[in-house]
C-alpha cells in the first residue's frame, strides 16, 4: 500500500507503486494536464517519477514559479534539439535558467545569423507541436562520458568527466535529441507553446578566456502568451528609457575610453547629482548624522586590518609612494572607524552616527559595467551608525521609517524587504546573530513592513535588510540596506567605556539609503523617463517670447523666477513659437512659459505644463509661488 499526503492535509492511497503523474490524474483530468513535475519530500522530480512508499506531494503546474524554471529549462534543451535538428556539427555545452528565461552555448564553425535565428526558432515550434515525450535514463559516469564522445559532444563528455567516477548521471532524451541534466523537465514537449529567441552573444568555454569563444543563445519562455507579450513590452519601455540613450539625448553626462567606468557630468546631469546630494545632506541633517569625509587612500595595513587585502583585493585599485603600498577605497568604513577611534567615546555617546558622500573606486571587469548601473568610480550616501547591541532595534525601526519616507520623495512607494541571515561561514556568537536578526525582525514588523527572508545570504559578520525598489515599469532595484556588523570595529580596535568603567566594542551598523549616486541617478531617468519632478529637472521652466517685441519682458520674468530660487532659462530664438514649444517638449522640461505682447502688458505668462497640458495665463508672482510650493512639496 502507497500512501501520498498532499498540501492540503489529505491522503490518497494505492495499492501499487504510483508516478506523479497517476496520482495529478487521480485528483483531476484539469491537474493531470496542468502537471510538469511533482515535489515529493521537498524534492522536484519529473511526472514519471514512481513513489514505492508513504510520502508527501505537491503536484507542480505552469502557476508555480518552480514549474515555470522548469518550463524554462525545457525551453533551452528544446533549443539545443532545433540546434541540433538544423545544424548537425554544432555542439551543444550548457543551457541554464536564468531570469525571465534561458541560454544555452554553443560551438560551430561559424557564427550564427539573424536568419539562423529564426530558423531555430522556427524549428523549436514545429518540434514543441510533435509532442514528443521527455524521457529519462540513469547511466554510469564511464558509460555516459563513452556515449557522448560516440556522438561527437566533446563538451558534454568534459562536463561528465568532472563528475566523481563512483556517481551516476542523468539523461534526457526527447525524439531523436538526448541531453544530460539533473532534471526535472516538463513530461513532453508540448508543454513548451510561448517562447521567443532574443540575441545571440559570446560566452567563453568554462568561462575562461584562454578557451574557445561559444555562442550564447539567449531565451526567455512563459506558461501564458499574455505574461510574455507584457514583458517584451516591459522591455521595449526599458529600451525608451535606457538611461545612456536619455543621457546623450539631455546632455547629462557622458563616458569616454580614456576613463572607462568613470563619469564625465555634464552641467545639467550635474544638476540633478546636487539636488539629490543637498536633499540627502538635508536628510543626514535632521536624522542625527554628523557628515564626514575621509581619504581617497590608505595605507595598505589597515585594508589588511579590515579583512578587506585578503578577500577584495583583485578589486582594489593600489598605488605606491615612498615604498608604501596603498588601495584606493572601495567603501568608507574603515575611515568611518578611524573618526569614530580618534576620540575615546563613552556609553553616554551612543549612538554616534556618521555620514558621508564617500566616492569609491572598485575595478569592475570592463564586460561588466553598464551606464551609471555599474561603474568603477562612484559615490555613496554611506552612513554608519556605532551603537550599543541593546540599540540595534530602535535604530533599524528608525532608518527604515526614514527611508520609506525618502523613497516616497523621489516617487517610490512600492518597496520590498528582505531579510538576509546568518550563512553557514560567519563569525561571531550565536548569541549576537540571535539578537541582532531578531532586531531586524522586529523593526519591520513595527513599521508595517512584510518582508521576505533570505537564508544563509547574511554577510560574513552578521545579518542585513535589503530594500528593493519597483519602477515604473515593474523592475527591481535593490538599493538600501542596513547591515549589522560585530567583527569590524572589532578588527580595527573601536571600544567605548561602558557604565561600569570597562571597555567594550560598539556594533556597527552600515546604511545606505540610495546606495550609489550614480546608480541611483540612472534609475531615477530610467523611472521617470527622463521626465524628471520638478524638484530634479536640470532646467524647470523655459520661457519663450513670441517675436522680438517681448524679449526684454521675457528676460525679466526669467530673473523673477530665478530670484525666487527656480532654475529658468530664456529662449530668445528667431523661430516660430510652435517650432520652439515643440523643440523643448521633446526636452521634457515641466514647464513653458509663452509670453506675447498681450502677456507683457499684463505682466503675465502663458503656461504650458510637460505633456501638453495647458493651465492658461496666470501673474509672474503667482507662477511663482505655484512652482516653489510643487519643489516644497517634491510631487
Amino acid at each position: 500500500m502507497v500512501s501520498v499526503r498532499l498540501p492540503d492535509g489529505s491522503e490518497k492511497q494505492f495499492d501499487n507503486p504510483v508516478t506523479v503523474a497517476e496520482v495529478a490524474a487521480s485528483i483531476g483530468s484539469g491537474l493531470a494536464r496542468a502537471a510538469v513535475a511533482g515535489k515529493v519530500d521537498g524534492r522536484l522530480v519529473d511526472t514519471s517519477y514512481v513513489i514505492n512508499d508513504k510520502a508527501d506531494l505537491a503536484i507542480v503546474t505552469d502557476r508555480d514559479a518552480e514549474g515555470l524554471d522548469i518550463i524554462r529549462h525545457s525551453t533551452a534543451h528544446l533549443l539545443a534539439y532545433a540546434v541540433k535538428s538544423l545544424f548537425p556539427d554544432a555542439q551543444v555545452t550548457i543551457g541554464p535558467v536564468i531570469d525571465n528565461g534561458f541560454y544555452y552555448d554553443f560551438s560551430y564553425k561559424r557564427p550564427f545569423t539573424p536568419e539562423d535565428m529564426e530558423a531555430i526558432e522556427k524549428k523549436m515550434a514545429e518540434l514543441a507541436k510533435l509532442d514528443e515525450q521527455v524521457t529519462r535514463q540513469v547511466l554510469p559516469r564511464d558509460e555516459a562520458v563513452a556515449y557522448f564522445k560516440s556522438i561527437g559532444e566533446d563538451y558534454k563528455a568534459e562536463i561528465i568527466a568532472s563528475i566523481p567516477a563512483n556517481e551516476d548521471v542523468s539523461l534526457y532524451t526527447s525524439g531523436q535529441f538526448t541531453d544530460l541534466c539533473r532534471g526535472p523537465h516538463v513530461p513532453s514537449n508540448g508543454k513548451l507553446r510561448v517562447f521567443k529567441l532574443m540575441r545571440l552573444a559570446g560566452a567563453y568555454w568554462r568561462g575562461d578566456s584562454n578557451n574557445e569563444m561559444l555562442q550564447r543563445v539567449y531565451g526567455t519562455a512563459w506558461a501564458k502568451k499574455e505574461e510574455q507579450d507584457a514583458y517584451l513590452h516591459m522591455l521595449e519601455e526599458a529600451e525608451k528609457r535606457d538611461h545612456r540613450r536619455i543621457g546623450r539625448q539631455f546632455d547629462l553626462y557622458h563616458f569616454q575610453e580614456e576613463a572607462p567606468g568613470l563619469v564625465f557630468w555634464h552641467p545639467k546631469g550635474w544638476t540633478i547629482w546636487q539636488q539629490i546630494e543637498q536633499y540627502m545632506r538635508q536628510v543626514y541633517r535632521d536624522n542625527g548624522f554628523q557628515e564626514v569625509k575621509t581619504p581617497m587612500i590608505l595605507d595598505r595595513s589597515l585594508w589588511e586590518k579590515s579583512g578587506h587585502w585578503a578577500n577584495y583585493k583583485e578589486n582594489m585599485f593600489t598605488t605606491e609612494s615612498e615604498n608604501r603600498t596603498y588601495a584606493v577605497k572601495p567603501m568608507n568604513c574603515p575611515g568611518h572607524v578611524q573618526i569614530y577611534k580618534s576620540t575615546l567615546h563613552s556609553y553616554r555617546d551612543l549612538p554616534l552616527r556618521y555620514g558621508e558622500f564617500g566616492s569609491c573606486h572598485r575595478n569592475e571587469p570592463s564586460g561588466a559595467l553598464h551606464g551609471l548601473m555599474r561603474v568603477r568610480g562612484f559615490t555613496q550616501d554611506d552612513g554608519h551608525i556605532f551603537c550599543t547591541e541593546d540599540q540595534i532595534l530602535q535604530e533599524c525601526v528608525a532608518f527604515t521609517a526614514l527611508l520609506k519616507k525618502v523613497y516616497a520623495d523621489f516617487g517610490f512607494t512600492d518597496i520590498i524587504y528582505k531579510v538576509a541571515t546568518r550563512p553557514e561561514k560567519r563569525v561571531g556568537s550565536e548569541a549576537s546573530w540571535d539578537k541582532a536578526e531578531k532586531a531586524l525582525f522586529a523593526s519591520l514588523e513595527q513599521v508595517g513592513a512584510a518582508y521576505e527572508v533570505s537564508p544563509g545570504e547574511g554577510a560574513l559578520y552578521g545579518p542585513k535588510i535589503e530594500y528593493t525598489l519597483k519602477d515604473a515599469i515593474g523592475r527591481m532595484w535593490q538599493c538600501g540596506t542596513i547591515q549589522v556588523d560585530f567583527s569590524m570595529p572589532e578588527r580595527l580596535g573601536a571600544e567605548y567605556v561602558d557604565e561600569d568603567n570597562s571597555r567594550k566594542t560598539p556594533v556597527m551598523l552600515h546604511r545606505a539609503i540610495l546606495g550609489s549616486l550614480e546608480r541611483f541617478i540612472g534609475i531615477l531617468i530610467e523611472n521617470h523617463a527622463g521626465a524628471m519632478p520638478l524638484w530634479l529637472s536640470p532646467v524647470q521652466a523655459m520661457v519663450l517670447n513670441i517675436s522680438e517685441r517681448q524679449a526684454d519682458y521675457a528676460a525679466q520674468v526669467t530673473g523673477l523666477l530665478k530670484k525666487a530660487g527656480l532654475r529658468a532659462e530664456t529662449d530668445l530664438r528667431n523661430e516660430k513659437i510652435t517650432y520652439k514649444i515643440r523643440d523643448h517638449a521633446t526636452s521634457r522640461i515641466p514647464y513653458l512659459l509663452v509670453v506675447g505682447d498681450k502677456e507683457k502688458q499684463d505682466n503675465t505668462v502663458s503656461v504650458r505644463a510637460r505633456g501638453n497640458a495647458d493651465l492658461g495665463v496666470m501673474p509672474v508672482e503667482a507662477l511663482a509661488e505655484r512652482l516653489v510650493s510643487e519643489i516644497a512639496a517634491r510631487k
